[in-house]
């Protein structure tokens, strides 16, 4: 499989763009903090990325499908490039924002357009491959705080983000050279009230809608394990910063091998019982975790993480088998719509429950919400998959 020059050139380029981005999102809210004097404003560091990233996920995922997916991944990395360098040079924490807004703008395509792509070309294996991207996306994550560890002795904090600048470059490069555009059908012109037809007839369907709520709810767990968990961590539970840095790294090795464990057994024994076993999972380890202390608070966190990430593969899958080909970047693009929803409501509404009540209600209503949609999806699409999702009503 890895002989296959644009599988290999996706995974080569977003492992050189997620390492550096496992370096530098350790160190932004404390860039931010001494831009500002405080870190009142450090929640917003979420937020600006998952603006741009709403934003433009349904634009380029129609857009992908009119002009084809390596333009649009290409100018991804190249975003990305200048948001280092943003990073680099920024004297205020608007700076880090603006630099924020690009990166969310930087990493939509990355993030939705490679898996649509590889779905295309392995349309057999689609659980599989869509599973080695996602776990050498976040492998590249779980790598990134331990290098910045080891750049820190021979670079200032500052210099690590041209290391990430320049890894971006380097991706976009890989791209150009080694990866494929399938080649273009005659069913992938449609017009503009037709793409947008299908995706709300998608929304419409009950058995696509609980599945978006499960999105939106995931993308609140991520915003919320970036953000909020980590505050709660120094806040109530004493750690460091060291400390910090191991819980990232096991959120993103977690995430990394579900994607490994969800592909190749939700291709063979369907997508609903993967969902729904991911989100029951997350939600028992975010409710119970607040009980732990250190280290054991890792390791439940962990796998709640792990269980984000069976759920994040399987509703992927689930949802890229509703449409036809013509729309793969379209309902991908729609599927992150939905993950940006929840992740730039999320952290700041966990936030302010925490801040007027306490960390331990706000994770308990999350919890619940979770619960409320595994239970939805037990109902509608039952633990076994009866048949493929739901495309025959697209056009």
């Amino acid at each position: 499989m890895f002989k296959d020059k644009t599988l290999l050139g996706l995974v080569v380029a977003v492992v050189l763009m997620m390492i550096g981005v496992g370096m530098v999102v350790t160190l932004l809210p404390q860039r931010v903090v001494d831009l500002d004097g405080n870190g009142r404003s450090v929640g917003y560091i979420a937020s600006a990325f998952a603006f741009s990233y709403l934003l433009l996920q349904v634009p380029i995922g129609r857009l992908s499908d009119k002009i084809g997916f390596k333009p649009l991944l290409i100018a991804g990395y190249l975003l990305c490039f200048l948001t280092g360098l943003v990073f680099y040079f920024a004297t205020s924490s608007n700076m880090i924002f603006f630099a924020r807004l690009l990166q969310g703008a930087g990493e939509a395509p990355v993030w939705a357009l490679a898996p649509a792509l590889l779905s295309l070309r392995f349309p057999l294996a689609k659980g599989k491959v869509m599973g080695i991207y996602n776990a050498a996306f976040h492998f590249g994550l779980t790598v990134g705080p331990f290098l910045g560890v080891v750049l820190a002795k021979v670079l200032n904090s500052n210099e690590i983000f041209l290391v990430y600048s320049f890894s971006c470059l380097v991706g976009a490069i890989v791209i150009y050279f080694l990866v494929e555009t399938p080649a273009k059908k005659e069913e992938q012109t449609i017009d503009l009230s037709d793409y947008y037809q299908n995706i709300l007839e998608l929304v419409k369907q009950q058995q696509t809608l609980i599945c978006f709520m499960g999105i939106t709810l995931y993308g609140a767990g991520y915003g919320i394990l970036h953000t909020t968990i980590p505050a709660f961590l120094l806040q109530e539970k004493a750690f460091s910063a060291v400390d910090i840095g191991v819980f990232f790294s096991l959120f993103y090795l977690a995430i990394s091998l579900s994607q490994i464990l969800t592909g190749s057994l939700s291709d063979r024994f369907g997508r609903n019982s993967f969902m729904i076993l991911g989100l029951l999972i997350a939600a028992v380890g975010i409710i119970v975790s607040p009980a732990f202390s250190f280290p054991l608070i890792l390791l439940v966190l962990a796998i709640s993480s792990l269980g984000l990430g069976v759920f994040h593969l399987a509703s992927m899958a689930f949802l890229n088998e509703s449409v036809p080909n013509s729309l793969k970047g379209t309902i991908l693009g729609t599927y992150y719509l939905f993950w940006g929803v929840g992740m730039f409501f999320g952290p700041p509404i966990m936030t302010r429950i925490a801040a007027s009540v306490s960390f331990q209600v706000s994770m308990a209503a999350y919890s619940f919400l979770i619960l409320l949609v595994a239970v939805g999806m037990m109902k509608i699409l039952g633990w076994k998959s009866k048949c493929q999702a739901p495309n025959k009503r697209t056009r």
